[in-house]
């Protein structure tokens, strides 16, 4: 797996501060920022964003790379796959 903290995101999306479902929404909405293969970033300071994340990801067919902790907010990764 990638070392998170050296990941250059193409695109990221600020969704601190927003509980579930939007940092869900604002991912779907910043993944066609970003083309196939590219990175989106989320900041998101939901917990449940952990797990919605990565089942959403796995669900449309996206990689989950997954999350690194930041100042009272996660950095979550996803590369767009199609």
């Amino acid at each position: 797996m990638a070392d998170l903290n050296n990941v250059t995101a193409q695109a990221t999306v600020d969704a601190r501060g927003s509980a579930c479902p939007g940092p869900l929404l604002e991912a779907k909405k910043g993944i066609g920022k970003v083309k196939v293969g590219e990175i989106l970033e989320v900041y998101s300071s939901d917990p449940g964003t952990r797990s919605d994340l990565k089942a959403w990801a796995d669900k449309v067919g996206h990689e989950y790379m997954g999350f690194v902790e930041a100042d009272g907010y996660d950095k979550h990764y996803i590369k767009r796959k199609k």
